[in-house]
């Protein structure tokens, strides 16, 4: 009697250990944060003159904070949410990517992946090692403008992502 006690006993524990061990705790990016960002990217390509449009996602992608200047074509909205996505779903800068994919012909097929636009503009946003979204800008006068103003705006915020 004691020794099926036990072994019940230690079956639970076997099946709680088990089960606890599928709960995951991701760091991810707040709404707040998500806005800030966005708002220091815009700003940082206004004092360029550039209108652009600034995209945040979280770090499956889903956007979390958008901010398009007053002038920025409507075209820019698309591709800053896209340029955000593919650096979040990649976690890599999307100028990387576009690179990559010139330089090697079998990594052609990103461009044909739902959703990714391979332009530079898109970085993703680290809290230490760990992604926690991306931004995406779009609508200044070349990709590698949009991505500084993105790298502008996540480093005035560097603080805040310890």
């Amino acid at each position: 009697m004691i020794k099926s006690i036990l072994l019940a006993a230690a079956a639970t524990v076997a099946i709680t250990g088990a089960a606890s061990a599928q709960v995951l705790t991701e760091k991810n990016i707040s709404s707040g944060l998500a806005v800030e960002i966005a708002q220091r990217a815009v700003q940082a390509c206004a004092a360029d003159k550039y209108n652009v449009t600034a995209a945040v996602v979280d770090r499956a992608g889903v956007l979390r904070a958008l901010v398009r200047a007053d002038n920025a074509g409507t075209h820019t909205v698309s591709a800053a949410q896209d340029k955000a996505f593919t650096s979040a779903s990649s976690r890599t800068p999307t100028g990387k990517m576009a690179e990559n994919v010139q330089k090697n012909p079998g990594a052609a097929g990103l461009v044909d992946i739902d959703g990714f636009l391979v332009l530079a503009g898109g970085v993703p946003i680290k809290a230490g090692d760990a992604v926690i979204g991306a931004i995406g800008v779009g609508g200044a006068p070349g990709g590698n403008f949009d991505e500084a103003c993105a790298v502008k705006a996540i480093e005035a915020v560097a603080d805040q992502l310890k």
